[in-house]
């Protein structure tokens, strides 16, 4: 089925504890499409950047198999979307050092005539409103997933509760998934959720996995076990989480309980390669033999099939 997401492309800064990077490859919508093009193709991307966005950030992404850049807008009289952050300790706690909008001011990407006939939807973080105008662009989708962040849901969340009567499936860390409603418990809170659209919940849970709650059912999925010093940048984990379930569902054509629960797995493991580097690097410069090893390690560790 014909998969396309939308979302941020841009340049981040990272601080660790131990490294710092400037400028590396990052957003959202790039996160996403290179995990998932692990699983399916073509990933269809439809995104902006700026005149400043560096050559080796294009060169990264075109070097991907199995994406479709055709709905990539390069804006050269506009700024490209950069993100600056700083990791705590742990690694599971972070700030947010500076946030330039750049493109995500402007009109949103136009979406080409030949993307039409896509059928599995995933609106990466970005505005509600951003995301529910591409959405209503494909009245024959069959599936929609969305995520979202603590901005949208504390500057907009009456456009965000209007885009969860329309979507299919939220994704979402277990932080959000309290925000939205004041419910600590991330499967009740889930549940409650549910109640207001879509059909299913995955909460992320970091180092401690993730849960899908869906109308049929309820699974749990644990992290890929990782020493502390093998997470070099967790930034885009989540991202590359949603990347491969969605890839996973994609090329398996199904839409059913079973499928998103192996879908979860799938999602875990391309996203522990993510967490090895900083950027696209971890992604990029993993094969399809790397990812399927890891998965037949994480079978036996998770005890899933």
């Amino acid at each position: 089925m014909p998969l396309l997401v939308t979302g941020t492309i841009g340049i981040d800064t990272v601080h660790t504890p131990s490294a710092k990077a400037e400028e590396v490859s990052g957003g959202s919508c790039a996160y996403f499409a290179a995990a998932a093009a692990f699983h399916h193709a073509p990933v269809r991307i439809v995104g902006a950047v700026g005149g400043d966005w560096p050559e080796d950030h294009a060169s990264l992404l075109e070097s991907i198999d199995g994406l479709c850049l055709d709905g990539l807008e390069r804006r050269n009289e506009s700024k490209t979307f950069a993100w600056g952050g700083r990791y705590f300790d742990n690694m599971n706690q972070r700030e947010t050092l500076f946030t330039e909008l750049g493109v995500l001011e402007e009109a949103p990407p136009k979406v080409p005539a030949s993307y039409g006939d896509s059928r599995l939807i995933f609106l990466a973080n970005s505005h509600p409103n951003v995301q529910l105008d591409l959405l209503n662009q494909f009245p024959n989708r069959e599936l929609a997933v969305a995520d979202t962040m603590d901005l949208w849901i504390n500057i907009a969340r009456e456009e965000l509760l209007t885009l969860f009567k329309e979507i299919d499936g939220l994704i979402i860390n277990d932080s959000e998934a309290e925000q939205i409603t004041e419910i600590t418990n991330p499967i009740t809170a889930a549940r409650a959720i549910l109640e207001m659209g879509p059909a299913f919940v995955i909460v992320k849970k970091g180092e401690h996995g993730a849960v899908l709650v869906h109308r049929d059912g309820i699974a749990v999925v644990p992290a890929y076990p990782l020493d502390l010093d093998g997470v070099i940048d967790p930034t885009g984990a989540g991202d590359s989480f949603a990347g491969g379930f969605m890839g996973y569902i994609a090329a398996s054509g199904r839409l059913d309980f079973a499928a998103m629960q192996a879908g979860m797995g799938w999602g875990t493991v391309t996203a522990s390669f993510t967490l090895g580097s900083f950027g696209l690097d971890g992604l990029c410069t993993t094969t399809r033999e790397d990812l399927e090893a890891r998965m037949l390690d994480f079978r036996q560790i998770a005890q899933i099939s």
